[in-house]
This record gives C-alpha cells, structure tokens and sequence, in this order.
C-alpha cells in the first residue's frame, strides 16, 4: 500500500485538499502492490501570483519518482503530476528492468505487469552511439565547451580530481554539476 504524507507551503491542507490527493495518487497504488513501506511525498505551494504548485516524490530502491507541475488551479496540477507519475513509471518499468536484470531487481517487484507495445520499445533503442575522449579541464572550460558545440550537457575529467563529471543546462537557464564517484 502506498503511504501518503502531503505538506503544504504557503497552504493550509484542508482535509478536502488530502482526500483529493489521496484519492488521485490511489490510482497508483496498483503499481507498488509488492511494497508495503513505499511512501509520496507530496508538497503544495502557493505563490503570490495564485499559481499552485504540486511536487510529488516517491523514492524506490534503485530509483526516485518525482514530478511536479503548475498551473492556476490546486486541483488541475494534482490532476496533471498524478498523470505525469504514472506515465514515468509505465516508461521506467521497461528501462529499469532492462538494465537491472543483471542486479537481480526488477521493477516489476514493484510495478504489475502491463502489456507493453513495440511502439513503446522503441523509444528505448538507442539509434546512435559516440565515443568521447575525455580531456581534463575545470568545470568553467566544461560549461564554454558545452555552450560551444550547442549542447545541453557535456561530460569531461575533472583536471584537480581525476573524476568524470557532467555539466549540464537547466531549465531555468543556469548550469548544473553531476559528480561521478562513490557513494560509500
């Protein structure tokens, strides 16, 4: 069974409001039928501009869930992020298993079965495939190589660390960093 802890910022969560986001996120119960300790968090905000937004994170062994939206109505973006939830766990469901078979998990220990159409493999094949010669250098030469070829992310060794590390653009516009390494 799926647990349900929502939080509120800038929002008083009325019971209306919980029983809503109860009731939208059980549809995704039938996915985590074999875990029993699964847990959604979910976040409702306000802004000033009378938009809403609803985060939702719900954190499996070997991957997270999360998606958010926005929009003028409370109810539309719980609506859409339920949506938007359970059309990442049908795509994930056929990725993971794939890569993870080798682990000895499969996704499917926490997602039912669906019959899933060739069309949908598709989306998977991978159609291309480079090799990269990594050159050391700082991230600040990494984001200007990036900005360079037009990418949206850029993968280099880091010349003080010896590590790989991934540059990349966000959505907001600004940069991020991703770290390769052990998590021990």
């Amino acid at each position: 069974m799926l647990k349900i802890n929502v939080r509120g910022e800038n929002i008083e969560v009325t019971g209306a409001i919980r029983e809503y986001v109860e009731k939208k996120l059980a549809k995704l119960e039938k996915y985590f039928e074999n875990t029993s300790s699964s847990t959604a968090h979910v976040n409702l905000k306000v802004y000033t501009d009378k938009t809403y937004k609803v985060e939702v994170t719900i954190p499996l062994p070997y991957l997270v869930l999360r998606a958010e939206e926005t929009s003028p109505d409370m109810y539309a973006s719980i609506d859409l992020v339920t949506d938007k939830l359970e059309r990442q766990i049908r795509k994930y469901k056929t990725k993971v298993n794939r890569k993870s078979r080798e682990k000895g998990f499969e996704f499917s220990d926490f997602v039912s079965p669906t019959n899933e159409s060739s069309e949908e493999e598709k989306k998977f094949e991978i159609v291309r495939t480079k090799r990269v010669s990594l050159k050391p250098m700082d991230s600040e030469e990494a984001v200007l190589q990036m900005d360079m070829l037009g990418h949206n992310f850029f993968i280099y060794e880091d010349a003080e660390t010896q590590g790989i590390n991934i540059v990349y653009r966000r959505n907001d516009g600004r940069y991020g960093l991703i770290e390769a390494g052990d998590e021990g």
